[in-house]
């Protein structure tokens, strides 16, 4: 049988390790090498993509769940959804919407997610409430203010430069 080491020790050891740390995370640290120059600063880009003195912005995080009324399959769901892709087209060529996409399958109930370029929940529902998945309830959607990079902004005319003309066409 192993005999049971005390709690104690073990306990102290990693205080020790702790302050090891914090001795290295104190100590000074060196200079980015001339080979690495710091990024300079864009105030276009940052004034374009509606970023504060931290490079940050405003956005409402619109989470959209399973909603009460599941629309059955056919010509009226897939209409549904072309006009529901259609309203995230329209939100991102308005400059309203940074980033949408839909969750993995998962049991949480959890369908897409926008990140809206706006200041208020308000200004979220209302570029929301039209969205053809919310109106007939095959939605829900939960609002979330957030405080994030502006560089989101990027985000769709970056994506536009990955997607090969090929596919860009299937859709």
């Amino acid at each position: 049988m192993r005999p049971i080491r005390p709690f104690v020790p073990a306990v102290i050891a990693f205080g020790i390790a702790l302050g090891s740390l914090s001795v290295f995370a104190a100590a000074p640290v060196a200079p980015p090498s001339a080979a690495a120059p710091a990024p300079a600063f864009d105030a276009d880009l940052a004034q374009r993509h509606g970023a504060d003195e931290l490079g940050m912005r405003r956005y409402v995080l619109v989470v959209l769940k399973t909603g009460p009324t599941r629309m059955p399959d056919g010509e009226a769901r897939t209409a549904m959804f072309a006009g529901h892709m259609a309203n995230i087209q329209r939100l991102a060529k308005e400059g309203n919407l940074a980033v949408a996409g839909p969750f993995m399958p998962s049991d949480s109930g959890w369908r897409g997610l926008f990140i809206l370029a706006v200041e208020s929940v308000e200004e979220a529902k209302a570029l929301t409430e039209t969205d053809p998945v919310i109106v007939n309830g095959e939605m829900v959607a939960e609002y979330h203010p957030w405080y994030g990079s502006a560089a989101l902004m990027a985000t769709a005319e970056l994506h536009e430069r990955m997607v090969p003309p090929e596919a860009a066409k299937a859709d």
